[in-house]
């Protein structure tokens, strides 16, 4: 794994940075209005009827609170919060003891729940509907169900990868929140309340060039802030402002648009190693020194939706703003430049590459 500036993806250790700027309640997040708005409704019913809320699945790409709201339905629930992830859950057992721990009013959240194994969703099942499971006991013609209650409780699910949810898992959730990509402006006012809860000192302009740079996620941002503190408290005055936060995201690799090494030495490869493409994924990865993996989901989300690459079925391609990005011309023929050519090629949902 990458340990990019610019990653969506949260180390262990960072979760702790993440801890004290996260909002506590639904009046504290920002932006994702449609969301919260929906959520407030959901939750503050159930609260006035004294029944759990249907059960609830936040979607959307890392980094952007999936994680924050879930503590936050807690919170507005007044219940205590279980935590755990698809991948942990190996067998049914391993659920089934989570499951029967739970209080009345509990809530429990599974991140990446997309990943759960097998066994275990379908365990999940009959404790979503009807807050019970079977245990199996003993194996072969011998084996016995036992039944178990479950009390009654919410299930929060987070998934980065809606597509590779099953569709019988899919329809027990009562709500389906997807979060959108932040603004600059609301991650500015993000940036502005957490330099708040830090104590640090930050102009306006200041803050806003770290918006701006900050891929649209709130854990970009906040981690582009604690980075700009530490170069203003080290070599300048202590200040987070427009001169200091260029300065120090100049040290750290991280240019105007919010590109990394890593972003830059994938556009760089296409355009000039391979002439705007198309290129495998694989062959790519090579080019750049990562892992393709690394290269399909940390890199290139945030070039497709920034325009400069685009996936076609014959592989990566570099489009016009990529060159002009790079301060090249782009040729005749280039994805986005308004002539024929890649852009008959281009398809988003296609999985190029060999």
């Amino acid at each position: 794994m990458t340990d990019s500036l610019v990653s969506p993806l949260a180390s262990p250790e960072e979760r702790d940075a993440e801890a004290s700027v996260r909002p506590k309640r639904l009046a504290e997040f920002v932006a994702q209005e449609r969301v919260r708005e929906q959520l407030e409704v959901l939750l503050h019913s159930a609260l006035r009827r004294g029944s759990p809320p249907d059960h609830i699945l936040f979607s959307g790409s890392p980094g952007l609170g999936k994680t924050t709201l879930a503590m936050i339905v807690a919170a507005e629930l007044g219940g205590a919060l279980r935590m755990t992830s698809g991948p942990a859950i190996e067998r049914s057992g391993d659920l089934a003891a989570v499951l029967t721990s739970l209080q009345a009013g509990d809530v429990l959240f599974i991140d990446e729940i997309h990943r759960i194994a097998k066994p275990a969703e379908e365990l999940l099942y009959s404790a979503m509907e009807d807050f019970r499971v079977d245990v199996m006991v003993g194996k072969g013609p011998g084996a016995t169900a036992i039944p178990l209650d479950v009390e009654p409780f919410t299930l929060v699910g987070a998934t980065t990868r809606a597509g590779l949810l099953t569709g019988p898992m899919r329809d027990r959730f009562g709500f389906v929140g997807h979060l959108e990509f932040y603004s600059a402006p609301e991650l500015a006012a993000l940036l502005a309340r957490s330099a708040r809860i830090l104590g640090v000192a930050a102009t306006q302009e200041g803050i806003a060039e770290i918006a701006g740079r900050s891929r649209g996620t709130p854990r970009i941002a906040n981690r582009l802030l604690r980075r700009v503190r530490d170069y203003a408290e080290l070599r300048s005055d202590g200040v987070v402002n427009v001169s200091s936060a260029r300065a120090a995201l100049k040290v750290y690799d991280v240019d105007d648009m919010g590109l990394d090494r890593l972003d830059k030495a994938v556009l760089v490869s296409l355009v000039e190693l391979f002439g705007g493409g198309p290129v495998g994924l694989s062959t790519l990865a090579v080019a750049v020194g990562e892992q393709p993996d690394t290269v399909e989901e940390v890199v290139e989300p945030f070039l497709v939706r920034a325009g400069l690459l685009a996936r076609t079925p014959r592989g990566r391609v570099a489009t016009a703003a990529a060159w002009r990005h790079l301060g090249k011309k782009p040729p005749n023929g280039t994805f986005g430049a308004g002539t024929a050519g890649v852009p008959d090629l281009f398809t988003v949902d296609s999985q190029p590459d060999t």
